[in-house]
This record gives structure tokens, C-alpha cells and sequence, in this order.
């Protein structure tokens, strides 16, 4: 592989420069940043315990790859796929039930970049890798199969030769490229969203005055303002309920009703998450002592410049520290 020279016998910091792609591919394979973490961390340990039998056949980065693919598919074995709820059956009606919470253990959870990329990332990679972390594309990638997850990331997103994917996962170049035909089928089969979303240091002014009428229009809660922004077929979702929505109008329906809780809420830039831009939801305080932590909004904007996707992660005693946000504005 590129990227790494014959060694040896490596020592601890050469593994450990390794951490963030390692943490992107463990994402893509495992949909949470917390399993991807604990992933990572087993195969740096691993990998420390082996250094003595490590004789240098192998480039350092194709022998991480290949202990961390192992943990990966050792953590899967069994396991229920992580979702999105727009997964989990059609949209519902705003005036319907929110619907009940399911385990945080099902869903795809947000990443933030800045553990995945780097800004002196090569820009073209940069933008390349961003997309392969969408929440669409991650949550695609939980349809398929342990091992035919590993060709399609190993293959398609890291650009690795067939050759070197067989290597890896001890079988032979056919079985590789039959895996990877099959994995493409099941990708061409999904709906993978709605339009290239620009990379979050990439955005133009147009967009960046967008984000920020958006931010203005939902700390007044205006809902004509928020309308001109919002694509006609966007949608949201709110993990860990199971409620998602379909449309411009049935969505700020919903604000206006069972989520007109959110009035007087700040809203706040936080660091972008899966290739978009991300923004800390606060809502007042039941004792009105400042602003509670409720969501971490992730955006998805659409090519033509208006908010495709709206996804409001809710877990955030688990999501806001690993954003670096606090848990309540005074």
C-alpha cells in the first residue's frame, strides 16, 4: 500500500499516526463512532502485542488494516445492522404519534470529522473521503454483509487493488471481485440522498449565508423564514424515535405542533459531522435557568442550495462530548 514504508519492527508512534484513517474505516464498518473508537483501540493493542512477531513482509498500514478488519467482523458477528429510521419503514404523519425509542445500538451515530480527516488532507481526497462518510452512504453500507462491507470500503473508498483485498482477508482475488460486484448491486439498489453536499470548508458565500439565515430563522422560530430555506421533499429524522418525515410542509407542520417545544431554543455551530455542517440545539430549561442540551443537528444541503435533510441526533449525554459541547448554556 502507499503510504507507509517496509519497516522492521515498527515502534508505538508509527502505529499510532495511523489512528484517524483507522477510526474512518472502523466507522464505515461499524456506524458509531464510540464501537469505532473501541475498534481502533483493540487494534493498536493488538498490533503493540504482535510488534514482536511482526517481521516486515507486510507494509505497517496493510498490517493495521488487516488486525482491524478482524476486530471489525468480530464485532459484527451476530449483531443487528445499525439504521437510520428513514430505514425503518415510511414517513409518518406530523400529527401522528412520535413513536417509540429504540436502543441507541441500532442506529448510525454522528462523526465528527475532525477524528476522521485532517485540514492538510490532499483536498481532492479530502472531498472524496467526506462523501464516503455521509450518513446515507454509512447507513448503506450497514446492508451489507460483514466481509462484503470490508471489499467495498478496502476497494472502492481506499482505492485498493483486488490483489491486496485478498491478501487481506486470506481468500483469493475471485472471491474479491465477486463480493464487490455483489455489494455494488446492493449500493445501486439504495437511495443514497439527495445530491452532492459540498465539503463543509468548501462552502461558498451563498451557502454560508444560508446556514446562517437558518440559524436566525430557528432561534425566532419563524417558520416563513425557515420555509424559503427548506427544500419541498426534505426530511428529518430524530434518533432514537423511530418518527421521520417527508416534505416541507409536514415537517414545519410538526414544528409548529408536537416539537413547538423548541421555541426560544439557540442554536449554535458545533464541528461539522459526516461531511456536513453540524449546529448544537439548545432549548430553555424547564427551570429557566439559561438552555439545555436537546440535539445535534446535522444538514444536509442540496446542490442547488437549500436544506435537503435535517437529522437530530437526541442522545446528547452520549454525542455532545464527543463533540466538545457542554450540556447546558447558561
Amino acid at each position: 500500500m502507499s503510504g507507509s514504508a517496509l519497516i522492521s519492527r515498527p515502534e508505538f508512534g508509527t502505529l499510532e499516526r495511523h489512528r484517524r484513517e483507522l477510526t474512518a474505516y472502523c466507522y464505515r464498518m461499524l456506524g458509531s463512532p464510540f464501537e469505532a473508537e473501541d475498534a481502533v483501540q483493540e487494534t493498536l493493542l493488538r498490533a503493540w502485542r504482535g510488534l514482536d512477531r511482526f517481521e516486515g513482509r507486510a507494509q505497517v498500514r496493510s498490517w493495521l488494516y488487516k488486525i482491524a478488519t478482524n476486530v471489525c467482523l468480530d464485532m459484527l458477528d451476530g449483531r443487528k445492522r445499525r439504521a437510520r429510521p428513514v430505514d425503518l419503514g415510511p414517513a409518518r404523519s406530523p400529527d401522528g404519534p412520535i413513536g417509540d425509542q429504540r436502543s441507541a445500538i441500532e442506529w448510525v451515530e454522528p462523526m465528527p470529522d475532525g477524528l476522521v480527516t485532517a485540514p492538510e488532507d490532499d483536498p481532492a481526497e479530502l472531498a472524496s473521503a467526506r462523501e464516503t462518510l455521509r450518513l446515507a452512504f454509512v447507513a448503506a453500507l450497514q446492508h451489507l454483509p460483514p466481509r462484503q462491507r470490508a471489499v467495498l470500503i478496502l476497494c472502492e473508498v481506499l482505492r485498493w487493488k483486488a490483489s491486496e483485498a485478498a491478501e487481506l482477508l486470506d481468500t483469493s482475488v475471485a472471491s474479491v471481485n465477486s463480493a464487490l460486484q455483489r455489494a455494488r448491486a446492493t449500493l445501486d439498489a439504495s437511495n443514497l440522498g439527495d445530491g452532492e453536499m459540498p465539503a463543509p470548508d468548501a462552502l461558498d458565500a451563498d451557502a454560508r449565508r444560508l446556514l446562517a439565515d437558518y440559524v436566525r430563522a430557528f432561534e425566532a422560530y419563524d417558520m416563513d423564514a425557515l420555509a424559503a430555506l427548506i427544500r419541498q421533499d426534505a426530511a428529518q429524522s430524530m434518533p432514537p424515535y423511530e418518527l421521520w418525515l417527508r416534505g416541507r410542509d409536514d415537517i414545519l407542520r410538526w414544528w409548529r405542533g408536537p416539537g413547538a417545544g423548541c421555541t426560544g431554543s439557540r442554536v449554535i455551530p458545533a464541528r461539522d459531522a459526516n461531511g456536513c455542517p453540524a449546529f448544537a440545539q439548545y432549548r430553555r430549561s424547564t427551570d429557566g435557568d439559561g438552555h439545555d442540551a436537546w440535539a445535534l443537528q446535522v444538514l444536509h444541503l442540496d446542490s442547488d442550495g437549500q436544506i435537503a435533510e435535517f437529522a437530530f441526533f437526541l442522545d446528547v449525554e452520549a454525542v455532545f462530548p464527543l463533540f466538545g459541547l457542554p450540556l447546558h448554556l447558561a
